[in-house]
């Protein structure tokens, strides 16, 4: 041993050894750090776990979805005496049907579809260019296009317009029928002007109905939010496949709320095929009045739960009759889909073509049916009036309280007849008239006022069938 080495302890070796392994230490994660600080923050990350993102399908579905911009004028009413709103003083003044009116211009924007890259296709609501005299599609590029109709149906609130076909990007339709509550959905548009705006979120229900009695509704709703200027936008799946054409808000300030409603793909495809083909949608008419089948009316006809649409009356030489649809059947199927509602048979039968062959599916007096009607050019149906059934003595009160109002007799040739209904009551309420004769009430026939107590007697619900001008209605009381 080299006597100038010095001696160390065992205790005084092992702290020694202590700090060189901290110095070790201390250069490793400084090498490391150094790595760390000379790499991109996010690489890492990523390189371990990809961060789900809708971007891909965001780049590649946006240039389908247009900007519109329109201009025209409305004529509105402006300010005047309203004694010359009474048509018996406009005569006597000789005012001109359109004295007081104006012209107003306006413009307004919205959203649309592209459909057809080839031949230049846009889809839209028809709302957004109702009264356009000038429409502008700006593109996602920036380029402006010039618009024209080629067919609006406010019915159904689509619209379809055409442009240059000048590289131009479609979205793929998708199903909506395969559509569920709780599938993810992404809304594109140009909400307030705001061009290419996305929101996502959830489909939050199917089927609504309510928004425009007068129209044909299937509305799918979402909590993607929807706002002034998206009308007529995409609602996309995940997949980048339309859906719906977002169409309608619910809302108290005119901003989003949550609830939104768009157009199911499917039923927007059907009208526009027929806007391209026809300029116009030609609808048929059956030929049947319809109620819904609530389970009070269902417990009354014995049926084995409620849905469906009851046929309340069938119109004289029209398809329904031709068919073999009495009054009192209920609508269960058409095309061997299911109707779950009067609703649902309404879209149904209003979204065929004249001349389509349909099967529809029911029940009468408890047994299954199928019979096959072919839609037929629409065409106004005469109204007869209602005829007077005779009069007996001998009258008594109403064996129901939606009866109340109406004053009931025997009628001579059988049955029940109303020969007053008195205005707001009960009775008129339920669309009851005088002159109408009660031949059935539930499942039973009905040729007295003590008949029909009995069958009346315990009842939640009553459906009649009436003898109305020669026709055989049915009249839901419940």
């Amino acid at each position: 041993m080299n006597p100038r080495t010095p001696v160390l302890s065992h205790s005084r070796l092992r702290a020694v050894a202590a700090a060189a392994l901290c110095v070790a230490l201390a250069g490793a994660q400084g090498v490391a750090l150094a790595q760390a600080q000379a790499q991109p923050i996010g690489a890492a990350a990523s390189a371990a776990q990809a961060v789900p993102s809708l971007a891909p399908m965001i780049k590649r579905v946006s240039p389908g979805v247009v900007n519109i911009g329109t201009r025209g004028t409305v004529r509105e009413r402006g300010q005047r005496n309203p004694l010359l709103d009474d048509p018996f003083f406009r005569r006597f003044f000789d005012v001109p049907p359109e004295e007081g009116t104006r012209e107003r211009p306006f413009q307004s924007a919205g959203s649309g579809v592209i459909v057809d890259a080839r031949l230049g296709y846009i889809v839209t609501n028809a709302h957004v260019v109702e009264n356009a005299s000038e429409i502008t599609v700006t593109l996602m590029d920036g380029r402006d296009l010039q618009a024209e109709v080629v067919g609006s149906d406010e019915r159904t609130d689509v619209a379809v317009l055409k442009v240059k076909p000048e590289a131009l990007t479609q979205i793929e339709l998708g199903n909506s029928e395969v559509v569920e509550v709780g599938d993810f959905v992404v809304a594109i548009g140009n909400p307030f002007g705001l061009q290419h705006t996305v929101t996502s979120g959830i489909v939050s229900g199917l089927g609504r109905s309510g928004i425009n009695p007068e129209g044909y509704e299937n509305f799918i709703q979402t909590d993607a939010s929807i706002n002034p200027g998206n009308s007529g936008g995409a609602l996309v799946n995940l997949n980048g496949e339309l859906v719906g054409i977002n169409s309608a808000i619910l809302s108290r300030s005119g901003g989003n709320i949550g609830i939104g409603f768009a157009i199911p793909v499917n039923m927007a495809r059907s009208i526009m095929d027929q806007l391209i083909k026809f300029g116009s949608v030609k609808r048929g008419l059956l030929g049947v009045n319809i109620a819904p089948v609530t389970p009070d009316i269902a417990q009354a006809l014995g049926l084995p739960g409620a849905g469906g649409a009851l046929v309340t009356q069938v119109v004289a030489a029209s398809a329904a009759e031709k068919a073999g649809l009495r009054a009192g059947d209920v609508i269960t199927a058409v095309n061997g889909k299911a109707v779950k509602s009067h609703t649902e048979l309404r879209n149904a039968i209003g979204l065929l073509r004249v001349g389509d062959k349909v099967e529809i599916g029911l029940l009468r007096e408890g047994q299954a049916r199928k019979v096959t009607a072919i839609v037929p050019e629409p065409e106004q149906a005469a109204a007869g009036d209602a005829a007077a059934a005779g009069t007996a003595p001998g009258t008594e009160g109403p064996p129901h309280p939606r009866l109340a109002g109406a004053l009931l007799t025997d009628a001579p040739e059988g049955g029940v007849l109303l020969r007053t209904v008195e205005a707001g009551s009960a009775a008129a309420t339920a669309g009851l008239l005088a002159g109408d004769v009660i031949v059935g009430a539930n499942r039973s026939r009905v040729s007295s006022i003590a008949q029909l107590r009995a069958a009346a007697r315990g009842a939640a619900s009553l459906v009649l069938q009436v003898r109305r001008a020669g026709t055989l209605i049915i009249v839901p009381l419940r």
